[in-house]
């Protein structure tokens, strides 16, 4: 049985990114805290996410070089969404561009594994249910990426087993929240915890 882990980029004063979805801050860490992360992503056997960060990163990440592509692009996905499989043609139209960019140039090149993000399972039913069928197979865990509202509903239906959050030494002053819509209090035990040269701190918990 797979562990659902919760990974999220998280400021001081506890959001994941700003009023507008600004996450720029979170590619700010040392190489250090980048690398930690990058060995964290290696450790999922699928990587699960709500539909609105999906239809921004399936876009993306086929053609990126960014140290945090070749997990991204070579683990398997699953996607939430009521949309059902229509919410695939972001990653099919991401394929499309770039395999139409690369006629002429290198520029754009396909990444090894691109592919997978129009391979995602899509997730249409009850959550908790799907999440349950998901856990239920044999495998390193799975690891969820977000979005907030996706992160805040694991978190209210308590499906998480483990949180992974990378706190950075930034106060954003307003932004999205994930534990805002607990029905109850939720106790967590601090599992581990790791500074980083520029001041991020990782923090491992989970529930109490």
């Amino acid at each position: 049985m797979r562990r659902l882990i919760l990974t999220m980029s998280m400021s001081l004063d506890g959001f994941v990114s700003g009023p507008e979805g600004d996450i720029n801050w979170i590619f700010s860490g040392d190489e250090e805290a980048i690398a930690w992360k990058v060995e964290n992503l290696w450790n999922a056997s699928l990587l699960i996410m709500g539909s609105r960060s999906f239809q921004d990163m399936a876009p993306f990440w086929p053609t990126s070089t960014m140290v945090f592509a070749p997990p991204m692009n070579q683990i398997p996905k699953a996607v939430f969404s009521k949309q059902g499989p229509a919410v695939l043609e972001a990653a099919a139209k991401g394929l499309r561009d770039a395999q139409a960019r690369t006629v002429d140039t290198e520029t754009g090149q396909l990444q090894p594994g691109a592919e997978s993000w129009a391979e995602a399972y899509v997730a249409s039913g009850d959550l908790a249910h799907e999440i349950t069928m998901l856990k239920a197979k044999d495998g390193k865990p799975i690891i969820a990426l977000g979005g907030a509202a996706f992160a805040r509903s694991l978190i209210a239906q308590n499906l998480v087993d483990e949180y992974v959050l990378m706190v950075y030494p930034i106060a954003l002053g307003k932004g999205l929240p994930i534990f805002s819509d607990l029905p109850a209090l939720r106790p967590l035990k601090l599992v581990s915890s790791k500074a980083f040269p520029r001041g991020s701190v990782v923090q491992i918990y989970r529930p109490a």
